[in-house]
């Protein structure tokens, strides 16, 4: 025994050599296999050979990408049998002639948008933007009340409040009348609601489930993988997506406590049967229930000038959708781009672009909240600020109250409107749902809302973000870290 100890004290510094270079190995190998940049595949590749036994663990924890990783092995889309559904409308010759006449610049744009999503661009919808939960709950309201087959509700948050009462109420009439409702709110964001909204749904005989319900979830309000999408649908037809969520604070004239600026859509034509079936998707997974035929697939006619295409997006999908279509409408870019949104902390990819649009003389707003409901963001977007500024780009933070909305317009023509923010929560983490839009009408009608913010905004500018103390630097760029 004592020889046995003896040997491994004298071997020790050999098991340590070789972990060290197996964990090495180890990590470089994945490395190179599975990280996109090659800043972070160099930099976990040294800090693993430089820092024995530290760096590989600190790579196991913190370099391996188990959000997407466990997001794919969810496996949302299988969960819905998409038998009974309609067959997808392809994209047919009149509708391109037509895309590639009206809007020749953006047919790359447009082509891109169906290599990630696997959905054509459908044309002959309307899309009425609607400002704050003053316009859009009451028509919501109107639209669950006036359903006679099926109404199909997701949230990430459904207040027990004023205007969450309206909703339950109008479930509950739907339900009574023999409307066939479902309902779906992410596990964590239901923390947000005292009491419960989805255990007073079940309590009132309204189908409802949580998405992903999240045993500690009352101390995980930014945990990831949340279902953070918008969605609407009622009889199949009628449909809204946007980035408001159901909580009084939306309706400005309510004069809630804690006011919130936001925008939301109503949608009627083809598109809508893609908005339907993200929510199938959804709920099957959730509840294992398949929701196919007429009662939620009717047909849809068209109604409207406007082309569009949804694009849900997820930890569960093997591309960055909305990070390649962001990508792509700058590049597509020629005379405008207007950003609106609630928080900015996109990968570096994005500002690189954004500064390359601004070079090529295309000018770009982009308006920011000039108080942020999440204290820590009122830091973290600053350190990026100077880089785009620098290279031609507006930056405006907005006045009170806080403003929710998110809003991407592109010369005049094309738009993103939908549940995602352009930080990394949004774009890697959590499950969100956009449309893309080809119309100038509708295109028009935003940039006059984006002018109006912009009226009531105040610019950025280098000199005032380069004056601050180092103290506040330093505390601006840890909070850009944290909140990665």
């Amino acid at each position: 025994m004592n020889t046995f100890t003896e040997l491994l004290s004298r071997l020790w510094p050999l098991w340590l050599l070789i972990a060290h270079l197996g964990g090495a190995v180890a990590v470089t190998l994945h490395a190179l296999l599975r990280k996109r940049e090659a800043a972070a595949v160099t930099g976990w590749i040294g800090l693993a050979w430089l820092a024995p036994v530290i760096g590989p663990i600190l790579y196991l924890c913190l370099g391996v990408n188990r959000i997407q990783r466990k997001g794919i092995s969810l496996g949302l889309r299988d969960a819905w049998d998409h038998r009974g559904a309609p067959e997808k409308i392809r994209e047919d010759e009149m509708h391109t002639a037509e895309l590639s006449r009206r809007y020749p610049t953006f047919v790359g744009l447009a082509r891109l948008g169906e290599q990630v999503t696997g959905h054509p661009i459908l044309p002959g919808n309307a899309v009425e933007p609607l400002v704050n939960g003053d316009e859009a709950y009451p028509q919501m309201l109107a639209a669950i009340d006036e359903a006679t087959t099926s109404v199909n509700l997701l949230s990430y948050i459904f207040d027990s409040d004023r205007s969450g009462e309206q909703f339950l109420a109008a479930l509950k009439r739907a339900c009574a009348r023999g409307v066939e409702v479902r309902v779906l709110i992410d596990s964590v964001g239901a923390a947000y609601s005292k009491p419960n909204m989805a255990d007073r749904l079940k309590k009132e005989g309204v189908p409802v489930a949580e998405f992903l319900p999240s045993r500690g979830r009352r101390f995980m309000r930014y945990a990831n993988m949340r279902n953070h999408r918008k969605i609407l649908v009622a009889d199949g037809k009628t449909g809204f997506t946007g980035g408001t969520n159901i909580r009084e604070g939306h309706c400005l004239g309510l004069e809630p406590a804690f006011p919130v600026q936001c925008l939301h859509f109503r949608v009627e034509g083809p598109v809508v049967a893609q908005m339907q079936e993200a929510f199938a998707i959804d709920w099957a997974f959730a509840t294992g229930e398949t929701l196919a035929g007429p009662t939620w697939f009717p047909k849809l006619e068209r109604c409207g000038p406007v082309g569009s295409r949804g694009i849900p997006d997820g930890p569960d999908e093997d591309l960055d959708k909305i990070s390649e279509v962001l990508l792509g409408a700058l590049s597509a870019a020629d005379r405008a781009v207007r950003i609106v949104t609630p928080y900015f902390l996109p990968d570096q990819s994005v500002p690189r672009a954004l500064a390359v649009t601004a070079m090529r003389g295309v000018p770009v707003d982009i308006l920011l909240p000039g108080h942020n409901n999440i204290g820590i963001m009122n830091w973290a977007v600053v350190p990026q600020l100077p880089f785009l500024l620098e290279k031609g780009c507006r930056v405006h933070f907005s006045a009170d109250p806080f403003d929710h909305t998110k809003l991407f317009v592109v010369d005049g023509v094309w738009s993103l409107i939908g549940s995602t923010n352009w930080d990394p929560r949004s774009l890697r983490l959590n499950f969100e749902y956009n449309l893309e839009c080809y119309d100038e009408t509708l295109a028009s009608r935003l940039e006059a809302i984006i002018d109006d913010k912009l009226a009531a905004a105040r610019p950025v500018t280098v000199g005032e973000l380069e004056g601050r103390a180092l103290p506040i630097k330093l505390r601006d760029n840890a909070a850009r870290l944290l909140a990665l």
